[in-house]
């Protein structure tokens, strides 16, 4: 499809918004998360975790892994050989165990173990950015303070003519832009779970994709 019919201003992104907005709340209604976590601390070891490897992979992982790392001051004092063994299902395990452990410290060292409730201080744990903090604050703390970028959110986005830019942060920034803050959460999580499941990156299922006819990016069926 012609670039000339991605929508460009900031008028046409908002209102592909609200056309898609119910659209997509129909077809995906659960803003439950696919990671399987019970307080702040495993949703946000589970979603460092999750980084180029699937859900449904880390949740095997995390079955026997919350059980011996029950909390951030198991996590700080944890060997980290067996910390790697434990994670290497995930890939990049190394980094990852690394991460886990100085996260650990760092919660247990300057938070007294609790996982904290702001941007400021979630940026200041090893291994997280932005998205990272945007799923534990959204998820855990009910707190909004930007959208949720990862790798189905990055494509869809930009199919959908919402941004341009290839980096996290800059996308970030044109989603808060065009979607208003109560929809900073519902809807981008459902673009990911769109993207998870139709609108993939090898070849987009635009047959079955129920915003098709608004989609800029559709591909002709061969």
């Amino acid at each position: 499809m012609s670039p000339a019919r991605r929508p460009r201003s900031a008028r046409a992104k908002k209102e592909l918004f609200r056309t898609l907005d119910p659209i997509l709340e129909s077809k995906y209604p659960s803003l439950v998360i696919s990671l399987n976590w019970e307080n702040p601390y495993q949703l946000i070891v589970a979603t460092l975790l999750s980084a180029r490897c699937t859900d449904e992979r880390v949740n095997r992982v995390t079955r026997d892994l919350f059980p011996r790392y029950p909390d951030a001051r198991a996590l700080a004092g944890a060997d980290l050989a067996e910390l790697e063994k434990a994670v290497r299902p995930t890939g990049f395990f190394r980094n990852k165990a690394k991460h886990l452990q100085g996260l650990g410290r760092r919660v247990t060292e300057a938070y007294g173990g609790e996982i904290p409730g702001t941007m400021e201080d979630l940026l200041t744990l090893p291994g997280v950015a932005r998205k990272t903090a945007n799923v534990v604050l959204s998820n855990a703390f009910g707190i909004h303070e930007g959208v949720v970028v990862d790798t189905h959110v990055k494509r869809v986005s930009g199919r959908l003519g919402f941004t341009d830019s290839s980096d996290p942060k800059r996308i970030e920034r044109d989603l808060m832009e065009v979607f208003p803050r109560e929809a900073w959460h519902p809807f981008a999580w459902r673009i990911l779970v769109h993207g998870r499941h139709v609108c993939v990156a090898r070849k987009p299922r635009c047959g079955q994709c129920d915003i098709a006819p608004f989609c800029p990016s559709e591909q002709p069926a061969a």
